[in-house]
């Protein structure tokens, strides 16, 4: 790396950015009490992280002169489903009546999923 180039610089803080929210992400699902809450740290943190990460390294091939349509490929393509699949899982946890964090105090799905005649959990109130 060389001392003079500002824009490699901003490649490998955007790398260490991205590796930060991977971290973080992984210490919501160790810490996070149920599904929802950790599919929410998982799928933000991650996309986050890859996404830094990602354009990091394409930031730092466009400095080297290589345009690399796969990076650009994969930050288009983890941008776009990583958060419809987290969306889609936490769904059908919901649906499958996965149980709530005994701290949840509002359920916003419930009034929907009674309109489409479907069963609910209960949120338990302390």
């Amino acid at each position: 790396m060389s001392e003079n180039n500002p824009i490699e610089l901003i490649a490998v803080l955007l790398i260490f950015f991205g590796a930060i929210f991977c971290f973080l992400s992984s210490l919501g699902l160790i810490r996070l009490p149920d599904v929802y809450t950790r599919s929410h740290a998982a799928s933000k943190g991650s996309t986050m992280g890859v996404l830094f990460t990602l354009v990091g390294t394409f930031v730092f091939f466009i400095i080297e002169g290589t345009f690399s349509i796969r990076l650009f490929l994969g930050i288009f393509f983890v941008f776009l489903t990583s958060p419809v699949a987290s969306h889609v899982v936490v769904r059908s946890a919901y649906r499958s009546k996965v149980k709530l964090a005994d701290v949840t105090v509002q359920d916003d799905l419930k009034a929907e999923m009674e309109e489409e005649g479907i069963e609910t959990i209960e949120v338990q109130h302390k």
